[in-house]
């Protein structure tokens, strides 16, 4: 979606060059942006620190809880996470080489001194996120490994984003100085366009300092669902009927840039729902109860089905391996096609995980989130008792709720319903729901027992009503 955008939009620029070459740049193209993820150079604050990763530790910061509580990779070293920590302690802003250039010694400085000036325990920490690094790619793994590393405790950690121009914040405790959504609104912030990373940090620190993030970003999205075109972009737009081009340029990349950039706002605006929302009854995209993203998540569930298919009959692997893909992705197709609402939806993606764990050649591989399957993989098992309930169960649990149930807060859960009222699927009664009886892949009793299997043998079907 980011890559169709800035596409659109270099095409777009492109070709008005070539339409009319006289004319000047406007807002947010009045001068470079300042530059994100690029360069080597200069440490963060005049200390060293390190950005490179090995496979041992990406391994040892993601799946390990053993590593992440020694803060050693399996050679012995220092993990990122260890390092970046330990450079914090010296400084409250760390800066990976490789963005030196993009947040330079003397803005280091200013961010320190600005943080000193809150009393509060605000730490930054700027590296860049790609798929496959120590932290997945994640703004929020990585803030949960540095946090740990550092010994826990009252905290605030700024970070990249998860788009270009964009950071995040986490905070422990949760919500204490609304530094979630005064790092997510600078990113609406109209000024804040171009400004780099080093003055959207230092806008963020101070709405973090006056502790009303929650207003500021309100205020900041107020107009996004009706936005009104000013005066100046109204001649701006007249002006551009009258090219012939730019007229054919605007109906065909425009509706495209319209598109993309809605969905951006979508994604991120399910993202903050997501994170924001950890209790027991669930807003966010894929567990909504509207028609709408129950459809949508339908469709995306029919085509991982068809990729698993297609991956399966490819493989070339253990033959048992594959017998098992083979028949996770039948048993998806049989609940996909009897599917009732986001609860079976969310076991199809369950059945998909557990044919890919049998093409993997990862040792151990963990089904989703026990909590809400569509958080995505786990990441580690977890002592949980439910409410009211003596027993007490291990259960896979992705990081947001992790860190719900370290904090003793009730974590983001998907719902069923239950004699007409939405409940948290596990509360319906095993032998009316598949899920509940499984717990999407975490309740199952051993190597010989799968999900597949349970739907083969008819614990699905003899559930649908």
């Amino acid at each position: 979606m980011r890559r169709a955008l800035a596409v659109g939009a270099s095409a777009v620029v492109l070709l008005l060059g070539v339409a009319a070459p006289g004319a000047t740049a406007t807002d947010g193209a009045a001068g470079p942006q300042g530059p994100d993820r690029h360069s080597a150079g200069q440490t963060h604050a005049g200390q060293n620190s390190a950005g490179q990763n090995s496979a041992g530790e990406n391994a040892a910061e993601q799946h390990s809880a053993e590593q992440d509580s020694a803060g050693q990779d399996s050679a012995g070293q220092r993990s990122p996470g260890q390092k970046i920590a330990d450079a914090l302690r010296r400084s409250p802003v760390y800066v990976d080489p490789s963005l030196a250039t993009a947040v330079d010694s003397a803005q280091q400085r200013k961010l320190v001194e600005q943080i000193r000036q809150t009393r509060l325990p605000i730490r930054v920490v700027l590296v860049p996120l790609v798929e496959g690094d120590s932290w997945g790619g994640k703004p929020e793994q990585l803030a949960e490994v540095v946090h740990d590393r550092m010994g826990g405790g009252p905290s605030i950690l700024i970070t990249l984003g998860d788009y270009s121009d964009d950071i995040a914040a986490r905070e422990w405790p949760s919500g204490a100085h609304q530094a979630f959504h005064a790092a997510a609104a600078v990113f609406f912030q109209d000024d804040m366009k171009g400004a780099g990373p080093a003055g959207r940090i230092a806008r963020a620190i101070s709405i973090i300092k006056a502790g009303n993030g929650d207003e500021v970003y309100k205020k900041a999205t107020a107009g996004l669902d009706s936005p009104t075109p000013g005066p100046d972009k109204a001649a701006g737009a007249a002006a551009a009927q009258r090219s012939p081009l730019i007229r054919i340029l605007s109906l065909v990349v425009g509706p495209l840039l319209l598109v993309a950039a809605a969905g951006l706002l979508l994604r991120r605006r399910a993202r903050l729902r997501d994170l924001s929302t950890p209790f027991a009854l669930p807003r966010s995209v894929f567990a909504a109860a509207r028609e709408a993203d129950e459809a949508g998540l339908r469709e995306r569930a029919d085509e991982e089905v068809v990729r698993l298919g297609e991956e399966a009959r490819a493989a070339q692997g253990d033959p048992t391996a594959v017998t098992r893909a083979l028949d996770a992705y039948a048993a998806a197709g049989t609940v996909l096609d009897r599917a009732r609402g986001t609860a079976d939806l969310a076991g199809v993606f369950a059945l998909i995980a557990e044919g890919r764990a049998a093409l993997s050649t990862a040792p151990v591989t963990l089904p989703l989130c026990f909590f809400h399957p569509l958080h995505g993989p786990a990441v580690r098992r977890i002592p949980w008792r439910p409410l009211g309930r003596r027993e007490q169960l291990r259960v896979a649990a992705c990081e947001a709720c992790l860190r719900a149930v370290r904090g003793r807060r009730a974590p983001e859960v998907l719902t069923d319903r239950l004699e007409g009222r939405p409940v948290p699927y596990f509360e319906v009664p095993a032998e009316d729901s598949l899920w509940a009886a499984t717990g999407y892949g975490s309740l199952l009793s051993g190597d010989g027992d799968s999900l597949a299997s349970r739907v083969q043998r008819g614990d699905f079907t003899r559930t649908v009503k």
